[in-house]
């Protein structure tokens, strides 16, 4: 058993929470939001009918949108009432509950690796703290050796930068391009957000 993340701790303060999340979402794409900026980005640097794994998926904004693309795509997420979301929402891809800390698609009967892991949404820094290397090293043995994983996250969620980007080639992953938004705007210092595209070293 593995240290619950925040957002389980979150979700067992507020029993409310997943919900909540889940329907602003909802309203947003009802609204005509863009909410997959993530996945263009990826679906950009994806072989087309990639294997993209959807990690921390909530409900299903991002893998959605890659398996329209074309792509098999698998979503994982530590939270039922957000998987429920994604198979209401968005049928197509796989949805699992699982913790990315003990993450092992070959027990569910997934066998092949994957071209492209996705973690967007924060889900870095909803990690607990204890857990942040098991995750990435999860990561890692799920990527195909040629693959990338590709994180997303902002500033000021207590994982710096600097931080994560040691932890990251601690468990086998190399930054090949960091960034500043999905949008591909340059990574600096005073950067905000931090998109890292890692390959397995």
């Amino acid at each position: 058993m593995v240290e619950p993340s925040q957002w389980m701790r979150q979700v067992a303060a507020d029993p409310e929470h997943s919900t909540r999340y889940a329907d602003r979402f909802r309203r947003l794409v009802a609204a005509g939001a863009d909410v997959v900026g993530e996945a263009r980005l990826v679906d950009a640097m994806a072989p087309r009918g990639a294997r993209i794994l959807d990690a921390g998926c909530g409900g299903g904004r991002v893998g959605a949108h890659l398996h329209r693309a074309g792509h098999t795509v698998v979503g994982v997420d530590v939270d039922p009432v957000l998987i429920r979301a994604a198979e209401e929402d968005y049928p197509g891809p796989l949805w699992i509950t699982a913790d990315l800390a003990e993450l092992d698609l070959p027990a569910h009967g997934i066998l092949d690796p994957f071209d492209v892991i996705v973690s967007a949404g924060n889900v870095m820094a909803f990690l607990a703290p204890s857990t942040r290397g098991e995750v990435l090293t999860r990561l890692r043995q799920h990527t195909a050796p040629e693959g990338r994983v590709v994180v997303g996250f902002g500033a000021g969620r207590g994982y710096p930068f600097a931080e994560f980007l040691a932890d990251a080639e601690a468990n086998g992953l190399i930054p090949d391009v960091l960034l500043s938004t999905w949008d591909l705007r340059p990574f600096r210092s005073d950067s905000p957000f931090l998109v890292a595209v890692l390959r397995p070293s």
